[in-house]
C-alpha cells in the first residue's frame, strides 16, 4: 500500500508517550509513515509555533496531539494550522484526565480540534480516525481498515464462544 502522506504525533511531555504509543502502534500496523516528537505549548512555545506553521509544507496531513493537565498543545496547534488536529487527553494523576479532556474539548467556535477519549483508547481511536481520513483518497487503505474491523469483530465473536462454553459447563444456569 502506498501512502504519500505523513501523520505527526506530538505530545507535551515524554511521559505522554506511554499513552500515545497506542496511536503509534496502529500506524506501524498499517505501515503509515509518521513522525513523533515532544513539544510543549508552555515550555517550548517557539518549537510548537514553528512546527504548526510549517507542518503542511513538510508533508504532514494530520496531527495527533496528546496533552495532559492544562492540555493547551492540541488547541494551540489547531489555532496555528488548518490541518486536522486530533487531540488525545492524557490521564493525569490529579484529576484522572478530566482536566485535560475539558481543556481540549472546550475550544472556541472557529478553531476545531477533534477530541477523543482519555488515555489509550483515545490514542488508538485518534490513529484509526486519521487512517479513515487518509482512506478517503486511498482505496487500499480503505480495504485494510475494513479487514481490520472484520478481524476485530471476529475476536469479539470468539470471545462470546468462550463465555458460552464456560456458562454451559457451569452448575448454575440462568434461564430467561
Amino acid at each position: 500500500m502506498t501512502i504519500n502522506s505523513c501523520i505527526s504525533i506530538i505530545m507535551g511531555s515524554h511521559s505522554d508517550y506511554e499513552t500515545l504509543k497506542s496511536a503509534e502502534d496502529i500506524l506501524i500496523e498499517f505501515t503509515i509513515p509518521y513522525e513523533i516528537q515532544v513539544m510543549s505549548a508552555h515550555r517550548t512555545p517557539e518549537l510548537m509555533y514553528e512546527f504548526a506553521k510549517s507542518a503542511r509544507e513538510k508533508g504532514i496531513k494530520i496531527i495527533i496531539a496528546g496533552a495532559g493537565g492544562a492540555a493547551h498543545l492540541p488547541g494551540m496547534v489547531s489555532a496555528l494550522t488548518t490541518l486536522p488536529v486530533l487531540a488525545v487527553p492524557i490521564q493525569s494523576k490529579a484529576l484522572n484526565g478530566m482536566d485535560s479532556l475539558l481543556s481540549i474539548v472546550q475550544m472556541p467556535g472557529g478553531i476545531p480540534t477533534a477530541t477523543f477519549a482519555i488515555g489509550n483508547a483515545g490514542a488508538t481511536n485518534a490513529a484509526l480516525f486519521a487512517l479513515q481520513i487518509l482512506s478517503l483518497e486511498n482505496k487500499d487503505l480503505e480495504q485494510s481498515l475494513a479487514l481490520w474491523r472484520k478481524k476485530r469483530a471476529q475476536l469479539a465473536l470468539d470471545g462470546n464462544k468462550i463465555v458460552q462454553e464456560k456458562i454451559s459447563s457451569s452448575v448454575f444456569k440462568h434461564q430467561l
